[in-house]
């Protein structure tokens, strides 16, 4: 987890919860939300004391793990500078996969980024089941692609030697040269 100061002096932690800017667009939507609910409850009923609406538990992990109160005004406007902030500032990384990795292995890469590339790193993933295995990452101004299909694109005439040396040797048959296959024969019987 990464930590920050803000202006007023409060460290802010980023939990690995919060790993996408989407998540972070996200939880700055449903701080104005909060934040109207509140206006609209003191405008209704004056001198009552405010509960906290039901609110999700990436906001809420994000509050109590910085010991900030979501009722406090002072506190909401803490969190809404600091994800805006981190919303326009923080260095995004864009991670492609073969299939959806699971939450736990994702927490785990967002840990390592904030704690070897920035604190505030955020993690875009995505799917392309065209590189077999692997991964394929991208910031904003490189590419790294980890994937098996760029290995054998590389590795292409090793490859075809491969398989030219193993066919010479008798290990493996063309499929042209297997009985019924690709044959003319085969196609009129």
């Amino acid at each position: 987890m990464a930590h920050e100061q803000t202006p007023t002096g409060k460290k802010i932690e980023l939990p690995t919860t919060i790993f996408g800017p989407v998540e972070v667009r996200r939880l700055r939507r449903e701080l104005e939300t909060l934040e109207d609910y509140l206006q609209q409850v003191r405008i209704r009923e004056p001198g009552k004391s405010l509960a906290l609406p039901k609110t999700t538990r990436t906001l809420e992990a994000l509050a109590g793990n910085n010991n900030l109160n979501l009722l406090q005004t002072d506190d909401r406007t803490i969190l809404k500078q600091f994800l805006k902030a981190v919303e326009t500032k923080a260095p995004v990384i864009h991670i492609s996969f073969a299939v959806d990795p699971s939450a736990a292995f994702t927490a785990k890469i967002v840990a390592w980024l904030r704690t070897n590339i920035h604190p505030y790193s955020l993690l875009q993933l995505g799917l392309q089941p065209s590189i077999a295995a692997g991964f394929i990452m991208r910031t904003p101004n490189k590419t790294f692609d980890f994937s098996l299909r760029n290995r054998f694109l590389q590795q292409k005439d090793l490859l075809l030697s491969a398989f030219d040396s193993a066919a010479k040797a008798g290990m493996v048959q063309p499929a042209v040269n297997l009985p019924g296959a690709g044959s003319k024969e085969a196609a009129r019987g």
